[in-house]
């Protein structure tokens, strides 16, 4: 089975007005392959620029975040449907800075994957362990405890519509990566993990590497049987060094 490529690019709260006209102006001029798809999630105030300026049906626009509500007194939030005015196809979900910085539990964010399909949202689900769990060599068991509530939640049939990206809390931002060889073996464990499920389901799911991928590691790192493109941060701000990424998956 030939499973969807995706590179995204979480800009977190960076870029500006200049780099999305960039940022479009060079990614609408490539020629990508069918199988890819490359998601920009810019802050939300530069969502609606992005969205008018998007000219590659290969190029799609997603948020990173958004609230389980669906309107009412929550200042600050923004829901499902003024994502889907300004016609996003993605939302970031359970990224680690929402859960360690904002304090998101498992259990909210299952609901909020189930809100994102429920709106024809793709939820891009991060799930990843921190440094000290590594080192303690509980990398599967927090990574299972993350996936299990959003199963019971939705049900595996509905990990169809479900992109997982893998981001060791440890690598994000740090500069420090999984080796290839790491990294395929954590992703291994997801589809594994998701196969004791429906294995026909699991193998569909695209799963995406985050944590410091860049122009010198991602070719690699694609190449990897289970995995799937990245989540990038850092490196998707700028404009050359994320196209090269964004080639290395055109060539996994």
């Amino acid at each position: 089975m030939q499973r969807q490529k995706i590179i995204a690019a979480n800009w977190k709260m960076n870029g500006n007005l200049a780099l999305v006209d960039t940022m479009t102006s060079e990614l609408n001029s490539i020629t990508f392959s069918n199988n890819v798809k490359v998601v920009i999630c810019p802050s939300f105030v530069y969502l609606s620029a992005l969205s008018v300026k998007i000219a590659n049906e290969n190029i799609k626009l997603g948020a990173q975040n958004f609230s389980e509500h669906a309107s009412g007194a929550f200042t600050g939030e923004i829901s499902a449907d003024m994502l889907n005015e300004i016609s996003a196809s993605y939302v970031i979900i359970g990224h680690s800075e929402r859960r360690s910085v904002f304090g998101e539990t498992d259990i909210e964010i299952a609901k909020k994957v189930k809100v994102a399909l429920a709106n024809n949202l793709i939820p891009i689900l991060c799930i990843g362990e921190s440094e000290a769990e590594r080192v303690e060599e509980r990398t599967n068991a927090v990574l299972s405890k993350q996936l299990q509530p959003v199963i019971d939640e939705i049900g595996i049939e509905s990990f169809k519509d479900v992109v997982i990206a893998y981001e060791p809390v440890w690598a994000i931002g740090t500069g420090k990566t999984a080796s290839p060889e790491m990294a395929q073996e954590t992703h291994q464990f997801i589809r594994q993990f998701l196969a004791k499920s429906n294995a026909v389901i699991a193998e569909g799911v695209s799963l995406l590497y985050g944590g410091s991928v860049n122009a010198a590691n991602s070719e690699e790192l694609f190449a990897q049987a289970d995995i799937d493109g990245g989540l990038i941060g850092g490196a998707s701000l700028k404009v050359d060094e994320f196209k090269i990424i964004c080639s290395a998956a055109q060539g996994s």
